[in-house]
Order: C-alpha cells, then sequence, then structure tokens
C-alpha cells in the first residue's frame, strides 16, 4: 500500500473521525515512510461505521474478514484496511472491544502525523508502544518501535 492510497482513503472518509495506526500510525508519527505496508490500520468511531462503510464501499472496499466488535478488514482486491471501531465515552477517551476485556485509548492518545508531508490524525507514540506488547513480535514491529526508540526516546517492550 502506497502513501497516495492511504491519503486518498483518508480524504474518502472525512468527515467521519478516524485515526491512522498500526505500521502507517508509526511512520506519520514519524512524518516519513519506513518501510513497505501490506494494509492500513484504522480505528474509527463505531457510532459513525455506517458511513465508513459506505464511504469505503463507494472506493470498492468489501468486507473480508468480520472479528467484530474487536476488528474487521475490508479488501478492494489490491489493498486491505484492517478497521478498529472504537467507543468514546464523554471526557475523549474511548475503549476498543479485545478478547477478554477492552484496550483503553485515553483522550491524549488522539494526535496528528504526516505522510507524504500531509497531516494526518493518528495515535500517540504512548499508545503504538501500549499496542506493541504481550506477544511475539515480527520483524516489522521490531522495525516500528526500534524507529519510535530512536526518534523519541522512548522505551518499548522489545
Amino acid at each position: 500500500m502506497d502513501a497516495r492510497t492511504v491519503l486518498r482513503v483518508l480524504e474518502t472518509l472525512a468527515p467521519a473521525e478516524v485515526w491512522v495506526a498500526g505500521g502507517w500510525g508509526v511512520d506519520a508519527l514519524l512524518g516519513r515512510q519506513t518501510r513497505d505496508h501490506r494494509d492500513l490500520d484504522l480505528a474509527h468511531r463505531r457510532d459513525q461505521e455506517p458511513a465508513v462503510l459506505t464511504a469505503l464501499g463507494a472506493l470498492g472496499y468489501r468486507e473480508t474478514l468480520d472479528l467484530r466488535p474487536v476488528r474487521f478488514v475490508l479488501s478492494d482486491g489490491r489493498t486491505e484496511l484492517d478497521l478498529h471501531p472504537l467507543v468514546f465515552a464523554g471526557d475523549g477517551s474511548a475503549v476498543q472491544a479485545a478478547p477478554g476485556g477492552t484496550f483503553p485509548y485515553p483522550a491524549e492518545c488522539f494526535v496528528t502525523g504526516r505522510i507524504d508531508g500531509v497531516e494526518v490524525p493518528c495515535v500517540s507514540v504512548a499508545q503504538q508502544v501500549f499496542f506493541h506488547q504481550g506477544y511475539e513480535p515480527t520483524e516489522r514491529d521490531l522495525a516500528d518501535m526500534r524507529a519510535l526508540r530512536e526518534e523519541f526516546g522512548v522505551e518499548t517492550h522489545f
């Protein structure tokens, strides 16, 4: 997936609220693309999901995997979108369903980054580090966390 596709998806989804996460989210925080990406992870407001699905359907994306309430995947036959529904509280924080509980998203984790020079909504460095724990990392995960350590001086779990 290239940066132009990411920006087209984000532009199509406006005015729905979505945040770039995963590998593209790390690259958005860094302000540069550091590696190839096989998909785009997007956190979205669960109450806006019908509008998100309609907008992405207009781009040719169709659901290929349903693991709701945790996540679901859409594909246009060339690229994949991994969508993560969030339920927001009045204080701006959110939760995502998870097996046996929830993943917290503190209000301050919703920040902006840059993809191909364009400002985009994404999740914070701290949130990226939080999600990269408790599992055996892939080479991509190791590279993403190394990039965050080098750029921001944060500690990571691996």
